[in-house]
């Protein structure tokens, strides 16, 4: 029988693209697997066993109930593993990154709920070379294995910083330099005339309210996302990697 491990410092992950990204970015820090009885044989779930094999990480096989019942009837795809968590990291762990750092490229996410949200936004944040997400350590999602699953690799490899005051962070980024842009589909700047170059934050809101007060009034500037007429809004994590990638395009061109 597989039993939840108890430590606050372990997560499960699940799902195979989930867990196929895992062993790519973080082997070291899986503790276990397990894989559902009977199917050994499919082509995905043998390539998982193969590479787990390599890292000398032990499979064992458990019933579809079982997974079913730890994950809480999670998607598994029958593969489940146990990986030693990688926590929110905060404004000191922030602080000291941004003294690395000679162009620093964020993304905000201010009052963003759902954990695919989250992870899809992660996931985009990644792959634009972002430096992290900054997320108020209470009106965030948590990162769940939902979260996990919708970020990919960029759980283990992308830092979120999980901060007590955002306001305050916002200010500390602007004391520094970083221009802190936010996006709402009211403004009457257009994100394509709006410079994106040098260090830089992009703020996103929660798709029910936007961005909270004191959030706003911290931007530097306010753009939004042109869309056709009709259209009131795009899901939270789209809007993110439009704006990143935005912010990508004009800072190789210049």
């Amino acid at each position: 029988m597989i039993r939840r491990n108890g430590k606050q410092n372990r997560e499960l992950v699940y799902g195979v693209n989930a867990v196929e990204a895992a062993l790519e970015t973080a082997p070291e820090k899986i503790v276990s697997a397990f894989i559902i009885k009977g199917r050994e044989d499919d082509k995905r779930i043998s390539r998982i066993m193969a590479l787990m094999n390599n890292y000398g990480i032990k499979v064992q096989t458990a019933m579809r109930h079982t997974l079913d019942e730890i994950t809480d009837n999670g998607v598994h795809q029958g593969v489940v593993i146990e990986m030693v968590a990688t926590p929110p990291k905060n404004e000191g762990d922030l602080e000291e990154l941004l003294d690395t750092l000679e162009n620093p490229f964020f993304l905000v996410l201010d009052g963003v709920t759902d954990p695919r949200n989250l992870g899809a936004a992660m996931r985009s944040a990644w792959a634009a070379g972002a430096h992290g997400v900054i997320v108020p350590k209470d009106k965030s999602a948590s990162f769940s294995p939902a979260a996990r699953k919708a970020a990919s690799g960029a759980a283990d490899v992308l830092p979120l910083f999980a901060v007590t005051n955002l306001a305050r962070t916002l200010e500390m980024l602007k004391e520094r330099f970083v221009r802190v842009i936010g996006m709402d589909g009211e403004a009457s700047d257009n994100i394509y005339a709006t410079d994106l170059t040098g260090p830089l934050a992009i703020v996103m809101g929660s798709e029910e309210s936007g961005m909270r007060r004191l959030t706003r009034e911290k931007c530097d500037d306010i753009t939004k996302i042109p869309m056709a007429e009709g259209v009131e809004s795009l899901n939270v994590s789209v809007a993110a990697g439009i704006a990143l990638f935005e912010a990508v395009r004009q800072r190789s061109v210049r």
